[in-house]
């Protein structure tokens, strides 16, 4: 349900935008705009006075034959018009992401979207700001309310810099990041993030026929969607295909610290799926799979068969010829300005429960990659102090459940998986000089227990407060006007590729440079919800995470 607060933010902004072309009954004209293949008609939006084209497919429907392969381009024309009127279904996945919204999914999913103010036709040539969802790459979509990109687009009209969205759906899980010795021998890997790639050629292709500038593109992502903005800086070794000029990154980053699996790692998980689907000892297995009813195969990909596969991005020498890491150290990335931020407590949607005793938390760190004695040394930096750990907000020992040694591993977890390359990626940034700006997001939405957490900030960076619940007491004041803070810092970025032109905060956030790294930090307990502060928070523990894992250089 949306909030009356933003309701009535609504109410007023709708005086400030064009009035809508009416047609012979004094209704809206449906808006129309022109791609390279035919026309698309799509809906006005009188709440939001904007134009929305839903649902246009940017690729080829991935199935059959072209299961498990590279997208390809749409290859057909029409003539008179299309629809574009309805969201397509999502990427088939599996998490609560996909089942709070109807469960509507399909395989046949590469669509996207285009959200412009109403009032701009195809000569407007507004800048564009272009989503790609998270949820671990297993789970997600366009159709999900909490993505919806009308609320930025109508903060961009109101503040006089108008922008277009885009959304766009993406392969998931095993159907767009399934790896194994077969695949990677027809050059068949990555599949969702080159969907991701594909989708940022249609919109460069047909963005101006909806009053958008091909050249003015910012691609912006949260979670396994920004780690996924992350690495179409490094995509193709750097290579630049103009595809974007700017990148905005909320918790996620350019290098991960997963491991990335490579083929010959991935064949058993490979193997239990031809196995499961009785492909074994057929002449051609991935022909085999190709062939499987959706139903059938989703059922294997939703079972205890994939439960340790970790489907995610992978080194295949094409879209991926190294690691982010190495691609920053060396130089091989698309020098692009960035905009990227984590949460205080990032930590808290990561770590374990049940960590109760100091030899079970070394045993953690060395579950991630470390060797025994680079776990000693991890336990010394991360020491059993709740004063220490995190959340902050949580006083003493965490509730039983939780583990005794909770906040420790969520400290731990959260630098080891989201702090740590977030601060690799902004000092390698700094180093080759790319214009930055980092933000470290500090206001809590769920409670103490999870502190500022994983997620929290998207509500916010959005304009989207309709979905963020009532539990915290001060939602009705200093949370609207964070809101437009944020959405407006991120509307200037996608303007000037700098996020102080926004007309709501006398603070600056600064550049991050290797001799001034410093960070805007967002804090509704806060005079002004913003301030400025080093970046050296948990220094010691984060760097020598870096350290193990490629860290630049000693500050």
């Amino acid at each position: 349900m949306v909030s009356s607060t933003l309701l009535s933010l609504i109410a007023a902004a709708s005086l400030l935008l064009p009035a809508p072309v009416l047609g012979q009954r004094n209704t809206p004209v449906a808006p129309v705009a022109r791609v390279r293949n035919g026309t698309y008609t799509g809906l006005y939006n009188p709440t939001y006075n904007q134009d929305m084209f839903l649902g246009m497919p940017y690729a080829q429907a991935p199935t059959g034959g072209f299961r498990f392969r590279p997208p390809r381009g749409v290859n057909t024309t029409w003539n008179g018009t299309r629809p574009a009127t309805a969201y397509y279904a999502e990427c088939i996945g599996y998490g609560s992401d996909d089942w709070g919204w109807a469960d509507i999914v399909s395989e046949d999913c590469l669509a996207l979207s285009v959200i412009r103010p109403h009032g701009y036709n195809a000569s407007a040539n507004l800048p564009v700001l272009l989503w790609m969802h998270g949820g671990e790459y297993a789970q997600g979509g366009s159709r999900d309310p909490r993505y919806n990109i009308s609320y930025i687009v109508q903060q961009s009209v109101e503040m006089g810099s108008p922008i277009i969205g885009v959304t766009i759906n993406y392969r998931l899980s095993a159907w767009g990041f399934i790896y194994g010795e077969e695949l990677a021998a027809e050059g068949s890997a990555n599949m969702g993030l080159r969907d991701q790639r594909l989708a940022m050629h249609w919109v460069n292709e047909n963005i101006r026929g909806f009053g958008g500038d091909p050249n003015g593109v910012t691609i912006w992502g949260q979670s396994s969607g920004a780690n996924s903005v992350g690495l179409h800086l490094v995509a193709y070794s750097g290579r630049d295909d103009d595809l974007f000029r700017g990148a905005i990154a909320e918790s996620g980053s350019v290098p991960s610290l997963a491991a990335y699996m490579n083929a010959s790692v991935a064949q058993p998980h490979y193997q239990a799926v031809v196995d499961a689907a009785n492909c074994t000892g057929t002449p051609d297995t991935l022909a085999c799979l190709r062939s499987m009813p959706t139903d059938a195969l989703s059922a294997i990909f939703n079972s205890s068969v994939t439960a340790n596969a970790g489907y995610h991005p992978v080194i295949d020498g094409d879209f991926l010829a190294t690691s982010g890491v190495i691609g920053l150290q060396t130089g091989r990335f698309a020098r692009r300005p960035l905009l990227i931020g984590t949460n205080f407590d990032e930590g808290t949607k990561y770590a374990p429960r049940g960590i109760n005793t100091t030899s079970q938390f070394i045993q953690m760190v060395q579950n991630n990659g470390t060797n025994h004695s680079a776990a000693l040394t991890m336990a010394s930096l991360y020491p059993d102090d709740p004063a220490v750990g995190i959340p902050a907000t949580l006083q003493g020992r965490p509730p039983a459940a939780y583990g005794y040694q909770w906040k420790r591993a969520a400290a731990f977890s959260g630098d080891l998986l989201m702090h740590g390359p977030r601060r690799l990626t902004s000092e390698w940034l700094a180093r080759w000089n790319v214009s930055t700006y980092v933000f470290h997001w500090n206001v809590m939405t769920e409670g103490p227990i999870n502190g500022a957490a994983h997620f929290d900030e998207l509500a916010f960076s959005f304009h989207n407060l309709a979905d963020l619940g009532t539990e915290i007491g001060n939602e009705t004041t200093t949370f609207p006007q964070l809101a437009t803070m944020m959405s407006r810092m991120w509307v200037s970025f996608v303007n000037h590729l700098d996020p102080n032109y926004n007309n709501v905060t006398n603070v600056r956030w600064p550049v991050y440079t290797a001799q001034n790294p410093h960070n805007m930090v967002f804090d509704v307990n806060r005079t002004g919800l913003a301030y400025v502060e080093p970046d050296t928070y948990r220094a010691a523990g984060i760097g020598y995470i870096m350290s193990l894992f490629g860290g630049p250089f000693d500050r």
